[in-house]
């Protein structure tokens, strides 16, 4: 069985002249990053393990340090590039209101039985995550990822309940 792979982060740049690398990630993943000894990057149509050999959090990203690539010459060749996990080792660490990105997009968005829109994309603005809902009209409009509104999402039947408040979807 072939396992799917999913992002976990970009490296950003490279840091100091010791091969580490600025990691930037999703807010409020350090746990999840913490955990990991190996993430992958994408090479072709392949993935290529990383060992991490050390990894530290500053307010604005995270520091990471690969086994083996030990100068600025070794980390430079990864700048931009993302990182990767397989899937099946990040759902291990999803609450159970908590859905992959990938999972998200492409979902029908429904306020009772009308069909509203689908999900284009997922971002975040520090205070909850944003689902991107192109409208029927083909207006972007993004919904807060929140209780109160996202009532309820079923993967399984491709659909997300909305509280469609007045004003959430022009």
């Amino acid at each position: 069985m072939k396992n799917n792979f999913i992002s976990a982060g970009k490296i950003l740049n490279f840091h100091g002249v010791r091969g580490e690398a600025k990691l930037g990630y999703s807010k409020n993943r350090e746990d999840f990053l913490s955990r990991l000894n190996v993430v992958y990057i994408q090479d072709g149509s392949e993935y290529k393990p990383l060992e991490i050999e050390n990894l530290r959090f500053t307010p604005k990203c995270a520091i990471i340090k690969f086994k083996g690539i030990d100068s600025l010459n070794d980390i430079l060749e990864y700048k931009g590039k993302l990182l990767f996990v397989p899937e099946d080792f990040a759902r291990e660490f999803l609450d159970e209101d908590e859905f992959l990105i990938d999972e998200l997009v492409g979902l029908d968005v429904y306020d009772g039985d009308k069909h509203v829109g689908s999900v284009v994309g997922v971002s975040n603005n520090g205070a909850s995550d944003l689902l991107s809902v192109k409208t029927l009209t083909k207006n972007i409009c993004l919904v807060p990822f929140v209780k109160a509104i996202v009532l309820s999402v079923d993967i399984k039947s491709r659909r997300i309940q909305i509280n469609n408040i007045e004003g959430l979807l022009q």
